[in-house]
């Protein structure tokens, strides 16, 4: 397989067609819909379904710090089994899942299960009604050893580590307030007691839902996804996959999704899509955009832009600024557009702005 025929399968997969008449039937919100940026889960779905959105308002859609600590919406009766999915599978995968305060933790001279479940039972003793993240970091932070905190120069205070804080709160039974500012957290409606017994079942799913969206797809990258270590996804390693060879390099999909890959709709679409939308959130960042100054402009240390998705391909990159009640978009096209890419992406603008309730918009380009 070539990468147009990969990014082809990927667009399908994804939505982007724009078929799915309801949220509940998009892919990408049954995996999990990240939403670390402003608006980025409501133009992800502006992106993928006709009419109005909602996200805030959906009683079925919960938000929860849960893939790689990171916000997510699912659908509220899927979250048992994506919160089942996040207890550890040992303690390797308990300090993976700390990332870049994995060293800080491993100093508690705890096992990293033991942390995890010593901080979700502090969440779940402070947390009984909607508070503030700062007021729950402050009363949890109490509650703990010290080596469970640290000082931030930020807030001018010490409290708990923040990766700790994510990856404990679904096992604490909390959730997050959706469309709360500052940040909210709450308990869980009917929320049960925690559990600690992995289920390898249910990590097994969060892989297998990765290769289908994101797949071809290799266990490495799956694991970065997930956030943990190679090792720990190996153990949980889907049994019915394909192997694939693209580019040259062996890659695995779900059998069932072979005959797709096989045979994708082409990929005629325009989109506009916010950073860190699940299209641009596969771990193959050289297939997705091969030239490296490019992939630069795409995924920044700080401050992505988002991406403009014409002719099958990621076809440059777009930002916006907000005065009143108009949003300027400026977009970046990597190569020469066709009039007609040129038409449909300013039509998808003007989307992106209604859906974030500007009165107004105007478009400018570069290149």
């Amino acid at each position: 397989m070539d990468r147009r025929q990969v990014l082809a399968y990927r667009i399908a997969e994804h939505g982007l067609h724009r078929t799915a008449k309801d949220v509940a039937d998009l892919a990408v919100v049954r995996a999990g819909l990240q939403d670390s940026m402003r608006d980025t889960a409501l133009l992800a779905l502006a992106a993928r379904l006709d009419g109005d959105v909602s996200l805030v308002d959906d009683e079925r859609l919960v938000l929860a710090w849960t893939l790689r600590g990171a916000p997510h919406y699912h659908l509220r009766t899927d979250l048992p089994e994506v919160i089942r999915a996040l207890v550890p599978l040992d303690d390797a995968d308990a300090l993976a899942r700390m990332l870049w305060q994995r060293k800080e933790l491993a100093a508690t001279g705890l096992a990293a299960s033991e942390v995890v479940f010593t901080a979700a039972a502090a969440l779940r003793a402070v947390v009984k009604e909607p508070m503030t993240k700062g007021a729950v970091s402050t009363a949890v932070t109490k509650k703990l050893p010290p080596e469970f905190a640290r000082w931030c120069r930020g807030c001018n205070a010490t409290h708990i580590h923040e990766q700790l804080m994510r990856i404990a709160t679904p096992h604490a039974g909390v959730r997050l307030v959706a469309g709360a500012s500052p940040a909210t957290l709450a308990p869980l409606e009917g929320r049960g007691r925690a559990r600690r017994t992995p289920d390898p079942a249910a990590a097994e799913k969060v892989v297998l839902d990765y290769l289908r969206l994101n797949g071809p797809a290799s266990p490495g990258e799956a694991a970065e996804y997930v956030g943990t270590a190679r090792a720990v996804v190996d153990k949980t390693w889907p049994a019915d996959l394909a192997s694939v060879k693209v580019e040259g390099k062996t890659r695995y999909l779900p059998e069932d999704r072979l005959a797709a890959l096989e045979n994708p709709p082409e990929p005629e679409v325009v989109r506009l899509l916010p950073p860190l939308d699940p299209f641009i959130q596969a771990r193959d960042k050289a297939l997705l955009v091969p030239d490296p100054a490019r992939r630069k402009e795409v995924w920044k240390m700080l401050g992505n832009p988002g991406v403009l998705v014409a002719d099958g391909d990621i076809a440059g990159t777009w930002r916006t600024k907000g005065s009143g009640a108009k949003l300027t978009f400026t977009v970046t096209a990597f190569d020469p557009l066709r009039p007609a890419v040129r038409e449909e992406a300013e039509a998808e603008a003007a989307r992106v702005a209604a859906t974030r309730g500007f009165e107004k918009h105007a478009v400018s380009w570069v290149g």
